[in-house]
């Protein structure tokens, strides 16, 4: 192993920021870039060691390789977050832009919101089961609903989602709005008692891979399009109307009291999902 590679590493190791899976992306993906440094011919290098030369060459061979903006944006998350653990954050410029990479986001106007539908019915794993009618009632992300506690979570009208389950470390609440909702949850503490949707003998990783296995072989791709569903569903509940994506009016045809309530229900659905910024919602509900 070449001194960068075990230096950040190290660095990796003495700062556990964010989620295991955050955690376990940003390892793999400085390691590539330690990689791809000792290629360009830095052979000498450590993580303190960083440079403004050696992130040009990494943004130069990004862009040859035609990654898009959205896996450049998520490197350069990493890449960032390495500069300052050695004391470096000035060296990258914390507008993506001015590195070539537009802020914006393309927002497609294909509707992604998927149901469970009978795929449910052929996943043999109880726990992956749970999970995913969690993703559809909640909205929660993947990783959410496996490290689901469904006893800490439930606080009678709304669950508490916990910064060590959710992505970024943030803490949220969901309320709870519908006796389906309520049937879900406590059918998860039935199955889960004290602990979460993770079986006994297994840790999170291991029962992640459970969670693809199943749904591939049930025939289930693209999951995070429960969520997407969730949003339109709110947004509908919240609004009276539905969402752009499924068939409602776009902001331009709406009066000026109806782009308020559109405006406070984005605001309400933002912070449901664990997001921070309203413009978010266009993904999930057009605009």
């Amino acid at each position: 192993m070449d001194d960068l590679t075990y230096t950040l590493r190290q660095l990796c190791q003495r700062n556990r920021d964010g989620s295991f899976a955050t955690q376990a992306d940003r390892q793999r993906s400085l390691a590539l870039m330690a990689r791809q440094m000792h290629e360009a011919g830095f052979r000498q290098m450590r993580a303190p060691s960083l440079k403004g030369k050696h992130v040009d060459v990494l943004l130069q061979r990004w862009k040859a390789e035609g990654l898009s903006a959205g896996t450049r944006k998520n490197r350069l998350a990493h890449l960032r977050w390495w500069a300052e653990k050695v004391g470096k954050a000035g060296i990258l410029p914390a507008d993506n832009a001015r590195l070539g990479i537009p802020e914006r986001r393309y927002v497609t106007q294909e509707n992604k919101a998927k149901v469970l539908g009978d795929g449910l019915d052929r996943i043999t794993d109880a726990h992956v089961r749970m999970s995913l009618k969690l993703q559809a009632a909640f909205g929660l992300r993947r990783e959410e609903s496996i490290k689901f506690q469904p006893g800490v979570a439930d606080r009678g009208d709304h669950i508490a989602i916990q910064g060590s389950w959710a992505k970024g470390g943030r803490d949220r609440t969901i309320p709870i709005t519908t006796p389906e909702q309520r049937a879900v949850l406590d059918e998860a503490k039935s199955l889960a008692g004290a602990g979460s949707l993770i079986p006994a003998g297994k840790n999170y990783i291991q029962q992640r891979q459970v969670y693809d296995g199943q749904c591939k072989q049930a025939g289930l791709s693209k999951m995070h399009g429960l969520r997407h569903r969730y949003a339109q569903t709110r947004y509908e509940a919240l609004t009276g109307w539905p969402s752009p994506k499924a068939g409602g009016p776009r902001a331009n045809q709406l009066d000026s009291a109806q782009r308020q309530w559109d405006r406070e229900a984005r605001q309400q659905i933002s912070r449901e999902l664990g997001h921070e910024r309203i413009a978010v919602t266009a993904i999930y509900l057009g605009s």
